[in-house]
């Protein structure tokens, strides 16, 4: 799997001469840098060699196929040139085995659009001053410290449901309500012939009392070229209601960071920053045991965000309603098609994994408003390896920006919580909407 480090991703070849002013420019993370388009290339003076660089270095990203981006980019062709390479000369002069030959020839399966608006733009970025490699402690940066785009061509992997993608696209917020939630989990299949039950997952949308005061603790910052790999002196605990006091915060609940699926997730996430960028969206790994080497290998590889560590497990807690969701390896896995099924999906990425750590404790992802505005999101991994399907995140993404714009930033009398079913006799996703008094 192709890595999140600007260091790994610009190799040794001609855009490594760039680095310094790309940091000056603010294009100093790689989601970031792979949506530039030919006006922000031109206002850097790239060359005509740095940016086929770009294009090849940004295409086989996201096919990770990074292990031959040197040898392409020196053989001086441009991306359109090399594909029309035959099988032969790939091999011998560029050393691509057949598999994935048969992945770089492939120019639609990693090419599919994502549903943002066309009208997204980001701030234009103020040049920083390059951050030290022995400082041990970073800030969140501000959204004037992100690079103005007037094109964002994102590319995803991701098969979205157009179900789904439908039933949020058609949910309105009524006047004198206030977006509350929505609480939503993948389809459980029978396991071992229907003699194993899943474990039950909650209904509701976990109440803001139960995450405002949970005690976190920054393992990493967010990534930027010339970052400290990791924090060298230990931070002190924070409120987690600090995380979202100035913007919407995503707080995807890793499992475990050796996991193949988990990084899978996380990497799939953290390859559309530039939306939530645009969003206003700030964006967490929370792990619930700290194991240095797994961070190390966690970040920024497959997470280029911040890290941060729940030591008490309390936004896992919150996921399961007050109390830990946890499936075991045999009934969770091995009887578990669907885990089987996710299990299949990540290895095809080619991510490699390890069994350090505590695995059977399952993870989610929440989406919080500003301020004291609730949780907007909550996704529960019922399956081991299920992801919250990205069009419903970015959906919401959406509409919490949305609220900025308007000035809700609290709740009001009412709520409106969402929960998508899956009937397990159809493959459609179903939504159905409930109107409640808020808490």
């Amino acid at each position: 799997m192709a890595s999140f480090s600007m260091e790994d991703f610009v190799g040794t070849g001609c855009l490594q001469k760039l680095l310094p002013k790309l940091l000056d420019d603010g294009w100093d993370d790689v989601p970031t840098l792979k949506i530039m388009n030919t006006e922000d290339m031109t206002a850097i003076n790239m060359t005509q060699a740095q940016k086929d660089a770009l294009e090849i270095r940004s295409y086989l990203h996201d096919r990770a196929l990074m292990q031959y981006a040197d040898k392409l980019e020196a053989s001086g062709k441009c991306l359109a040139e090399l594909l029309n390479v035959g099988t032969t000369d790939l091999s011998d002069q560029f050393g691509m085995k057949r598999g994935h030959m048969a992945r770089f020839m492939d120019r639609t399966s990693q090419c599919e659009a994502d549903p943002v608006p066309a009208s997204f733009s980001l701030p234009s970025r103020k040049p920083m001053a390059p951050p030290s490699r022995n400082s041990s402690t970073f800030k969140t940066p501000s959204m004037s410290a992100r690079p103005k785009l007037q094109a964002m061509s994102t590319r995803s992997t991701i098969a979205y449901d157009a179900t789904i993608e439908q039933s949020m696209a058609d949910f309105k917020i009524k006047d004198g309500y206030i977006y509350k939630g929505i609480v939503a989990s993948l389809p459980d299949e029978p396991r071992g012939c229907g003699c194993i039950q899943p474990p039950p997952v909650v209904d509701d949308v976990a109440s803001y009392s139960t995450i405002e005061n949970i005690s976190v603790q920054k393992l990493t910052p967010e990534y930027k070229i010339g970052m400290e790999r990791l924090v060298k002196l230990k931070t002190p605990p924070m409120r987690a209601s600090d995380l979202w006091r100035d913007k919407p915060a995503l707080l995807l609940c890793i499992r475990r960071p050796g996991c193949i699926m988990c990084r899978a997730e996380a990497h799939k996430l953290y390859s559309k920053k530039p939306i939530f960028d645009a969003l206003g969206i700030n964006m967490f790994a929370v792990l619930h045991e700290h194991i240095e080497s797994e961070v190390r290998d966690f970040w920024p590889r497959y997470w280029g965000g911040v890290v941060l560590l729940d030591k008490n497990m309390d936004f896992f807690k919150a996921l399961g309603g007050g109390s830990l969701l946890k499936d075991k390896f045999i009934s969770g896995f091995l009887f578990n098609p669907r885990a089987r099924a996710n299990y299949k999906r990540a290895k095809a990425m080619g991510i490699e994994q390890n069994f350090k750590g505590e695995g059977e404790i399952k993870g989610g992802l929440f989406m919080v408003g500003k301020g004291r505005s609730g949780v907007a999101y909550q996704f529960i991994e019922r399956n081991f390896g299920d992801w919250a399907p990205l069009a419903e995140v970015i959906e919401v993404a959406t509409r919490l920006q949305s609220h900025l714009q308007n000035g809700d930033e609290s709740m009001g009398d009412h709520a409106i919580t969402i929960e998508r079913i899956r009937s397990k006799s159809s493959e459609n996703a179903q939504t159905h909407i409930f109107v409640c008094s808020s808490e």
